[in-house]
C-alpha cells in the first residue's frame, strides 16, 4: 500500500494518532521516524478542478457558518432517564442531538454578503430600519411642512424609519446614509420640492424617483409588498 503524507507533516514530532482501537491513541509520534512515507504531497487543501472520489471535478465556493448541530449521544438521556421502547418492547436511552442558530452571526453574514464600497446594503426583510429620511434646508417652512407629510405617511403605512435631521452638510448625510445602508433613502429639500416632492433612492440599485410628499408611505408600502 502506498502511503502519501501531506507536506505539512514533514518533520513533525510530538504528534498523536489513532491506535486502530476505539478510544485509544498513540502519543509522541514522530512522523518520519514512526511512519513509512512513500510520497510527500500537498493533499490537505482541495483546489478548484481537483477530482473527487467519483472522478468529477470539484468546484470551490465560499460559505458562511451560521449555526451548529451536535450529536449528544445517550450521555444526557441516560442521566435524565429519557427512554423509549424499541420494537421488542425493551427500554432504550434516546439518542439526543441539539442545534443552535447564531442571531448575531447571521446578521454578520448578511452584511458580508450584502455590502459595497460605500457600506452596508440591508435587504428589507432584515434591515434595522426600512427608510432613512434625510432633510435638508429644514429651516425652510416648505421643507418642514413636506417632512411632516412624509413622516405622517410613513407612520400611516407602518413603514419604520430613521430621521436624520442633523445640521450637517448634504454630503455628510448622504455618506452616512449609504454607510448604514437602509433599503431606501428619502431626501427632502428645496431642490426635491422643486422637482415635485421627496426624492426616494434605492440603496440596492441606486435608482431614484420623485414622489409627492404625502404619498411616500403608500409608495413604499407597495414596494415592500411586491
Amino acid at each position: 500500500m502506498t502511503v502519501v503524507a501531506d507536506l505539512a507533516l514533514k518533520g513533525q514530532t510530538g504528534m498523536a494518532t489513532g491506535a486502530n482501537e476505539n478510544g485509544f491513541h498513540f502519543r509522541g509520534v514522530e512522523v518520519e521516524r514512526d511512519l513509512k512515507i512513500d510520497r510527500w504531497a500537498d493533499v490537505r487543501t482541495v483546489r478548484e478542478g481537483d477530482l473527487s472520489a467519483s472522478g468529477k471535478k470539484l468546484k470551490v465556493s465560499r460559505g458562511i457558518e451560521v449555526g451548529h448541530a451536535f450529536l449528544l449521544g445517550t450521555k444526557y438521556s441516560i442521566a435524565l432517564g429519557a427512554k423509549f421502547l424499541d420494537p421488542h418492547g425493551k427500554e432504550q436511552p434516546a439518542v439526543m442531538g441539539c442545534y443552535g442558530i447564531g442571531v448575531t452571526r447571521t446578521l454578520q453574514a448578511v452584511i458580508e454578503v450584502h455590502h459595497d464600497k460605500d457600506g452596508i446594503r440591508w435587504p428589507a426583510a432584515v434591515a434595522p430600519y426600512t427608510v432613512m429620511v434625510v432633510t435638508l434646508d429644514l429651516a425652510d417652512a416648505a421643507v418642514k411642512k413636506a417632512a411632516d407629510e412624509v413622516i405622517a405617511s410613513l407612520e400611516k403605512a407602518g413603514v419604520d424609519y430613521l430621521w436624520d435631521d442633523r445640521d450637517e452638510r448634504p454630503g455628510v448625510k448622504f455618506k452616512d446614509a449609504d454607510l448604514l445602508g437602509f433599503p431606501w433613502r428619502i431626501t427632502l429639500g428645496a431642490k426635491s420640492l422643486a422637482a415635485g416632492g421627496a426624492e426616494i433612492k434605492s440603496r440596492e440599485t441606486g435608482a431614484m424617483e420623485v414622489v409627492p410628499s404625502a404619498q411616500v408611505g403608500g409608495w413604499l408600502e407597495n414596494r415592500l409588498k411586491g
